[in-house]
């Protein structure tokens, strides 16, 4: 199959994001260029991200981040083969100007364009990087998704198992602003815990346990301990170390329950694989104890294991220009019209 180079725009949450890639699936692909503006100094002052801030720094900054990246990459918009950009889920703030900007690309420079699911981009990121053959087993584990797939192809993907609350992501930045954490939480919550006790505080897991025949036996659920950290901070006196630690020991071993009833099924659903994988995916996935716990997991049941690079985890236009890329080299495109989404589900 020819290599196709494709520019990519990211614009979903709070990063500012351009990038071009080169290749053709299943990958490794090349990035050519990945230029990543954060917004964190703009929403550290409210200890999350707030929409109207987001949707104005896209405004403004969007068009010289493409700028970088075509630079970086040493081409002009003319060279590239189609313009991809985040379609949703996401703010619906930044996602529209992201797919606005891409839609007058397109139609500039007379390429295809190409509507990105951005949770497709978290999925198909360890092919951009390592090539990763269909069927694979997905966890997707970010700021506002937690779910368990089984990614049989760039549009394809067989739901096993989501968050009935919160996102685990979610719960890091909540746990970091009940500690008194800075912004962004997972981080600061990963570097407090290096420092602490785990086994100080007893947190609950919940639904930890259940089979993958039983009912929510690969669903989440992160409300209750959160709402256990806030109970324990109102208690005062808390170790911050301790109770970092302690939160992130429960959400790795509510991980790794869930996850390992997932590898059951995706060996029944897939027994030919040859080599099984388990790709985890999305912010979440940066945090280093998380990965190197589900690395046992899986090495410990003859799954293969990808992680993308830490900054390939988080929000980036690497991952959306493949993604695109991914559906173009098949002859998909998108109508001009196609409008901005909130909400997207990967499974059908």
């Amino acid at each position: 199959m020819d290599n196709f180079t494709v520019l990519g725009i990211e614009t979903s949450c709070d990063e500012t994001a351009a990038a071009v890639v080169r290749g053709a699936p299943p990958g490794p692909g090349e990035i050519l260029s990945n230029i990543v503006f954060s917004q964190n100094e703009a929403h550290a002052p409210y200890g999350g991200v707030v929409p109207e801030i987001a949707s104005r720094a896209h405004l403004e900054i969007l068009d010289g981040v493409i700028e970088r990246a075509l630079a970086q990459a040493n081409i002009t918009l003319a060279d590239v083969d189609a313009v991809a950009a985040t379609a949703g889920p996401g703010l619906i703030g930044g996602v529209m100007v992201g797919l606005t900007t891409a839609k007058a690309l397109a139609l500039a420079a007379n390429k295809p364009l190409i509507a990105v699911n951005h949770l497709a981009g978290h999925a198909l990121t360890a092919r951009l990087t390592d090539g990763v053959a269909f069927p694979f087993l997905l966890l997707l584990v970010s700021g506002g998704h937690c779910q368990l797939l089984a990614a049989q192809g760039p549009n394809s993907f067989q739901l096993y198992g989501s968050t009935m609350d919160d996102a685990a992501g979610e719960a890091f930045d909540k746990t970091a602003k009940l500690l008194g954490l800075p912004y962004p939480g997972g981080p600061a919550v990963e570097e407090a815990a290096a420092h602490g006790n785990a086994k100080r505080y007893p947190l609950p897991r919940p639904l930890l346990g259940r089979a993958a025949s039983e009912g929510n036996g690969l669903a989440f659920s992160f409300s209750g301990l959160k709402t256990a950290v806030r109970q324990l901070v109102e208690t005062g006196g808390v170790n911050v170390n301790d109770a970092a630690a302690s939160f992130q020991a429960a959400v790795i071993d509510i991980l790794r329950d869930r996850t390992n009833n997932a590898l059951s099924l995706f060996q029944r659903d897939f027994p030919q694989t040859d080599a099984p994988t388990l790709v985890v995916a999305g912010g979440v996935a940066a945090n280093i104890a998380i990965g190197s716990a589900l690395t046992l997991l899986a090495e410990s049941r003859n799954f293969r294991i990808r992680i993308p690079p830490p900054k390939l985890c988080t929000d980036n236009a690497a991952m959306i220009a493949w993604a695109g890329l991914e559906r173009f080299a098949f002859g998909a495109s998108d109508p001009i019209g196609f409008g901005p989404r909130a909400r997207w589900p990967l499974e059908p």
